[in-house]
């Protein structure tokens, strides 16, 4: 993703108001605590998969996720879990 208007990156979407909608749910779902350490500060909304379009060839916008892959991570948790394992990518 590059950073035009027509093509926002993915900083960008995180940004928007349909991510920062979801994003408030699942923090709320997991009652504002990362689920793995049990910490309340510096939480982040971590996807466990994501999914490329075949066409046209882009991610899905991190809003569309169901929430069932969609968990709240300390900001640690968070690096500490991309740093050890790679996130799965699916064409679909």
């Amino acid at each position: 993703m590059t950073g035009s208007k027509l093509n926002p990156s993915y900083a960008d979407l995180l940004r928007t108001p349909q991510w920062q909608y979801k994003r408030q749910q699942i923090l709320a779902r997991d009652e504002h605590r990362c689920r793995n350490c049990g910490a309340t500060a510096d939480l982040q909304v971590h996807h466990r998969q994501y999914h490329l379009l075949q066409y046209p060839g882009e991610f899905l916008a991190p809003w569309c996720y169901p929430t069932h892959l969609l968990i709240t991570l300390c900001a640690s948790c968070h690096r500490s879990g991309h740093a050890s394992f790679r996130v799965p990518v699916f064409v679909i």
